[in-house]
């Protein structure tokens, strides 16, 4: 039996009906939800890293507009100054996610600046010509709103690997887990540690 050039046999086509069946089946079960959620919390890590890199930007400029009206303050500086330079020295790559003492070790390295920071604008509050200078003033508000800023990544990191976990433990995520990644890991994340974890905070040097 011959076939008119374009069209597909008769013995062939219930073959590509199942075929496009399956395909529009194994879609709407989320075949391809791991490696999506593995590339949005890649993308999340990518904005919390970049807005740590933003406070850490400051920190210089703000450090030595603190300098000039308040250099006996040398041990708060010097330790603002050690804090920037150890919680930039640790880098944690997309891929390296899924170990635990390494984000850890970067959570705290972030937090000891947070606390040195803190303790900086404590002192600035003793020098009111300090307090008054424009350059100061700027870099207070730029810092204030990065802390925002970081607050927020970190909410959307949480909620990113979240899901991503979860979406690994539990069916039908589990099942595509072992049998088409497999080499995709739980991934480690931050701790919430308040109720309000996910919403920014109001931040008040």
């Amino acid at each position: 039996m011959q076939t008119r050039p374009g069209l597909i046999p008769n013995r062939y086509r219930w073959q590509w009906v199942v075929l496009l069946a399956m395909t529009l089946f194994l879609s709407g079960c989320g075949i391809n939800n791991i490696p999506k959620y593995d590339e949005q919390v890649k993308s999340a890590w990518a904005q919390v890293e970049n807005q740590y890199q933003r406070r850490a930007d400051l920190v210089p400029n703000l450090v030595e507009t603190v300098k000039g009206y308040a250099n006996h303050e040398q041990e708060t500086l010097t330790a603002v100054i050690e804090a920037r330079s150890k919680a930039t020295s640790i880098n944690i790559d997309a891929d390296s996610l899924d170990d635990p003492q390494k984000l850890q070790q970067f959570e705290q390295a972030q937090s000891q600046l947070t606390g040195a920071l803190s303790r900086l604008m404590a002192v600035s509050e003793r020098y009111p010509e300090l307090k008054s200078n424009q350059n100061f003033l700027a870099l207070q508000s730029q810092l204030e709103g990065t802390e925002n800023r970081i607050a927020v990544a970190r909410r959307d990191f949480i909620q990113a690997v979240e899901r991503y976990n979860t979406e690994i433990r539990t069916f039908p995520g589990r099942l595509w887990h072992s049998l088409m990644y497999s080499d995709m890991s739980i991934r480690a994340n931050f701790e919430a540690t308040s109720p309000n974890a996910d919403q920014a905070p109001q931040v008040t040097f």
